[in-house]
């Protein structure tokens, strides 16, 4: 039978990491024995690096978490990908997020609206082209926002593996629905608790597909955790995290996950506070957010303690662990993490 465990993939980039750290972080995973690397698409493009570690690595999975898909179009995207799968022998997990409307009109110059019938179609549209260059068909999508009807054989590449599969970022119910009518999975956002996955992410998965999540549908973890092996390393840890979930906590996009649990007047107080012109803002919203809102979003413990932690806050959910490094500085702790999660799961 197939091993269906949980999968352990870690990260290889972060905010101002060159490219050339890639082949050293992406062997370093392999040769850990983890399941895959992730990138994320912070100061450089993902792609880039699974690229380049695809030319390292024979046997890692290779996952975007997340490349912004309204930054690009489905056919950009599509060559994108195609050209990756076949060159690291079909290992790529696509998956996409959608940002938000400052960052893809201010930042992207892209156009913004609807982003769950957006990312529901720029899907669509994805699998619709990968088929045509696959079967030789004629490309005829028409949608809303997106219309692919010219392909010629100049530009239509060779498909030696299958599709990646495809995953969507969600946080609120549109979207997660959306990934449970498209998607091959869901990326949780770092930004959520166990109660809100499960009282509300799960249930809204299975209304998108029709009334009860696919079968190998995959959510994928993505908590921040809280630890270190000095008190010095712990506190360092904590600030960061404190820091990163207050800036989520001031996005109104994400006020229904703090709104489940009792805390709307946290997330209006942050967001005012964030549209202040004070240059330490930052730092004294991390100092804000009580210890009860940051034990309840990330795992809290000691490095033997919160891979336990971790796999028992998604036991029948997540399949697959995402590691989540920020605010963890040190390469070795990391692998520490990311082994005990491997154990973990195995004794769960």
């Amino acid at each position: 039978m197939p091993d269906t465990s949980p999968r352990i993939a870690l990260p290889i980039m972060g905010p101002g990491q060159r490219l050339a750290d890639t082949v050293t972080l992406a062997r370093a995973a392999e040769e850990a024995g983890l399941d895959g690397i992730s990138a994320p698409e912070l100061s450089s493009d993902p792609l880039l690096h699974l690229t380049v570690a695809a030319g390292v690595t024979e046997r890692v999975e290779l996952m975007t978490n997340i490349l912004v898909a309204f930054a690009r179009t489905p056919m950009t995207l599509a060559t994108q990908a195609r050209a990756l799968q076949d060159y690291s022998g079909g290992r790529v997990i696509l998956g996409l997020g959608s940002q938000i409307k400052a960052h893809i009109e201010r930042r992207y110059s892209m156009p913004w609206s609807s982003p769950a019938a957006r990312m529901r179609e720029f899907v669509t549209a994805l699998r619709a082209i990968w088929k045509a260059w696959e079967t030789g068909d004629k490309l005829d999508f028409r949608g809303e926002f997106y219309t692919h009807t010219l392909m010629t054989p100049m530009f239509t590449p060779p498909s030696e593996c299958p599709p990646p599969p495809v995953f969507v970022a969600a946080v609120g119910t549109k979207m997660c629905e959306t990934a449970g009518a498209v998607a091959d999975g869901l990326l949780v956002h770092g930004f959520s608790t166990e109660r809100y996955l499960r009282e509300v992410t799960v249930p809204a998965i299975a209304r998108g597909a029709g009334g009860t999540v696919p079968v190998g549908f995959e959510i994928v973890d993505l908590s921040f955790m809280v630890t270190g092996r000095t008190d010095e390393e712990w506190a360092a840890s904590a600030k960061v995290v404190r820091e990163q979930l207050a800036f989520y906590a001031s996005t109104p996009a994400y006020l229904p996950v703090l709104a489940l649990h009792g805390w709307e007047d946290l997330g209006e107080e942050l967001h005012h506070m964030s549209l202040g012109r004070d240059p330490d803002r930052w730092v004294r919203m991390g100092e804000r957010l009580p210890d009860e809102v940051l034990e309840t979003f990330a795992v809290v413990g000691t490095p033997d303690e919160v891979p336990k932690k971790l796999v028992a806050r998604g036991a029948g959910i997540v399949g697959r662990y995402s590691v989540n490094a920020l605010g963890i500085s040190d390469p070795d702790l990391v692998l520490h993490l990311a082994h005990g999660i491997q154990e973990a799961v195995r004794t769960a």
